[in-house]
């Protein structure tokens, strides 16, 4: 009989565990024969020493057994998703789902809500009035089945193991661990009942992975475990120090989408979307390879055919479609604030004034503003600081009790390379909460720290950086 003390050692002292013993210990854990300071100290030694591709694995599988997997088999098609680990301004699945399930694709989409300074697609679609996305798994399995496309929250039913494995490790730092990361994720992806997967692994200041190599160890070991699995799984790595798009906030980001969907989204947001759904659409045996996929999401785009698919599912899941038809029926959040050039620039010295006199409407202050400055460029917008600014004005949780604003958030009318102009307005903020003095306050104590601005303008990096399949890492993004 295995005994629970003697497999957290052989863990501590650098051992692999096999896969009956994980079976034993994550079956332990469900039943509640393990307690939490058990396997916090397990997870500890996991995090300290690392586990192997097979304990990872089993893991994995473990996790993935813990609740129920689904059969979609009866629902014709491949089905595919997609799954980001993160980022700021990332509305990219609210764009990508209704082309691809346009182009005849089933994608059976469980997402997250928003975790730090990260925006999650629960709470985007959540600011939609009317939007559900807490659903049973048959009203699952029959909106998919109308709709091709279902956008949902985890369920009770889904990997239960991980949910409260990941509550644990929140509050026992092992949070970095990459193995774990990567059997918490596919867990949860392979119990929708999916057949293939991309994955956009997000690097730089706005992403967890905040260096390339970390997100190349992420990249290969999630893709090992979908093939290990029996799914075609590929995964690009994308950049994230600067948000994507000129939206950051839940309301906000809906715009930007339907923008997106209309065929008048931002370049970058557009870029990334149409690699990932033209791979989706490959994967989905409707393309011959990549960028033939590409074509066709492009094509959804301009038919209005993946438009369409955005009021279908809205509407399905109980959302006013009049807001999506018309985004300007929805009340704008009862504050803003225009963030000038001058109140971003090092050493603005009265400007700070000129801002605390739009803040506060202080008549004193009026006319005190800031001195000229020279025309600027964006040198950087640090990702993670516009992420905790938005934070600030509401638009994600300090505590996970916290009520998110869907009206909060950040416009972006500049970002990195573009010009500025003395006095030019480079940032909206808004918030609706009636200390939001106090908030734009604080926000901006973010936005002074994360954006440069400077008299040179600053060369733009590439917002696509590898791809990585079970073939090994590559640079060829569209090769099959």
């Amino acid at each position: 009989m295995l005994n629970n003390v003697t497999l957290i050692r052989k863990k501590r002292d650098g051992e692999a565990l096999t896969a009956h013993e994980i079976r034993h210990l994550i079956q332990e854990f469900t039943a509640d024969r393990l307690p939490d300071y058990q396997m916090s100290a397990l997870m500890m030694a996991c995090f300290l020493n690392g586990l192997n591709p097979a304990e990872t694995e089993a893991f994995t599988r473990e996790m993935l057994h813990s609740g129920e997997v689904l059969n979609l088999a009866d629902i014709p098609g491949i089905k595919v998703d997609k799954h980001s680990t993160g980022g700021v301004g990332d509305k990219l699945s609210l764009v990508l789902a209704p082309i691809v399930a346009a182009a005849g694709v089933p994608v059976p989409m469980i997402s997250g809500r928003g975790l730090g300074h990260t925006g999650g697609t629960l709470d985007k679609l959540a600011s939609i009035p009317g939007f559900q996305v807490d659903v049973s798994l048959d009203r699952y399995r029959e909106i998919l089945q109308r709709q091709n496309l279902v956008l949902v929250g985890q369920t009770e039913e889904i990997a239960p193991a991980d949910k409260r494995l990941y509550a644990l490790r929140d509050v026992t730092a092992t949070v970095e661990c990459i193995p774990l990361i990567a059997a918490s994720i596919m867990s949860k992806k392979l119990a929708e009942g999916i057949d293939a997967l991309v994955l956009d692994v997000k690097t730089g200041s706005g992403a967890f992975m905040k260096n390339t190599e970390d997100a190349k160890t992420l990249a290969k070991t999630l893709v090992n475990i979908g093939e290990s699995f029996g799914k075609q799984t590929i995964a690009y790595i994308t950049r994230m120090d600067e948000p994507l798009g000129r939206t950051i906030g839940n309301w906000l980001e809906v715009e930007e989408s339907i923008d997106c969907l209309r065929g008048e989204g931002p370049e970058d947001v557009m870029e990334i979307t149409h690699l990932l759904a033209g791979t989706m659409i490959y994967l989905g045996g409707k393309a011959a390879n990549v960028q033939e996929g590409e074509d066709v999401s492009r094509q959804m785009v301009r038919s209005g055919k993946a438009f369409q698919k955005w009021v279908d599912i809205v509407r399905e899941q109980g959302g006013d479609t009049s807001f999506v038809e018309n985004p300007e029926r929805m009340p704008a959040a009862s504050f803003s604030l225009e963030v000038k050039s001058g109140d971003l620039a090092d050493g603005a010295g009265a400007s700070v004034l000129d801002v605390e006199h739009r803040i506060s409407k202080r008549p004193e202050l009026e006319g005190r503003a800031g001195k000229q400055m020279q025309d600027m460029f964006i040198r950087s917008m640090d990702g993670y600081s516009l992420g905790m600014a938005s934070l600030e004005l509401g638009a994600g949780r300090k505590a996970k009790e916290d009520t998110i604003d869907p009206l909060a958030g950040i416009r972006l009318h500049k970002k990195v390379g573009d010009s500025v102009r003395p006095g030019e307005t480079v940032l909206t903020l808004y918030a609706s909460a009636a200390d939001a003095d106090k908030m734009f306050r604080n926000a901006l104590s973010w936005l002074r720290k994360g954006m440069e601005l400077g008299r040179t303008p600053t060369s733009t990096q590439p917002n696509i950086l590898m791809r990585i399949d079970r073939k090994g890492i590559s640079t060829d993004f569209r090769g099959s």
